[in-house]
């Protein structure tokens, strides 16, 4: 049985993704973020982007890249702070330059994406009770103990970086760079995996394999 050749160019991998479309990205501060998949994107110029992500990288890195673009209007996000140009998009003067930003606890956002990657109805937790984070959400009480409802987070798209993947897109990390990636790969429609090194089916050790080559459509060498 032949095998779907997943290997592309990554302004290819790409292509597909048009305006508004909503985009996982993998990598906690560019560590494990497939930049490759980054700047193919911007050179694209797809607008109006939804980005779910870790943090927002730095100046001129990562995420940051399509900030500048101005091609993203929503960031969903567990930490802002090392990147200043995301405050100057908020409190942009034109309304039409404004980005709208949704910060969600570092612990909720790696759940939420992974309820939406395992076919989860939500998830209850006490992060945020009290807080602005409350705003809006459903709160369950059980035993006693009121909870906030957080809700699966889903993409249209997602950008994983892997160390090393095979040609069916089985995916192995080192240290770090695995970060929330696997969780992403799982809860997009269309994942793009980019990997440093691509080997022949087999070549990977089963117990390495992180990520499943299922929930890859594409991969670029990267």
């Amino acid at each position: 049985m032949s095998i779907k050749n997943k290997i592309q160019k990554a302004d290819e991998a790409v292509s597909v993704i048009g305006d508004g479309a909503s985009i996982m990205i993998g990598g906690f501060l560019c560590c494990g973020m497939a930049e490759i998949l980054i700047d193919a994107l911007v050179k694209k110029g797809s607008k109006n982007l939804t980005l779910i992500v870790n943090d927002a990288s730095f100046p001129g890195r990562g995420v940051d890249k399509l900030l500048s673009a101005g091609q993203v209007k929503r960031l969903i996000a567990g930490h802002v702070g090392t990147n200043p140009n995301v405050v100057k998009r908020v409190n942009a003067p034109q309304k039409s330059d404004r980005l709208e930003c949704i910060l969600v606890p570092l612990g909720t956002i790696a759940e939420r994406i992974r309820a939406g990657g395992f076919g989860l109805g939500g998830f209850l937790t006490t992060v945020g009770i009290g807080t602005l984070a409350a705003k809006g959400k459903k709160t369950v009480s059980v035993d006693g103990k009121k909870y906030l409802l957080e809700l699966p987070l889903k993409a249209d798209f997602a950008f994983i970086y892997a160390s090393v993947a095979d040609k069916f897109g089985n995916g192995a990390y080192r240290g770090s760079t695995r970060n929330l990636n696997p969780l992403m790969a799982s809860a997009a429609k269309h994942s793009i995996l980019a990997a440093k090194e691509i080997v022949e089916i087999g070549q990977i050790d089963p117990n390495n394999i992180v990520t499943p080559g299922i929930f890859i459509k594409s991969i670029v060498e990267g």
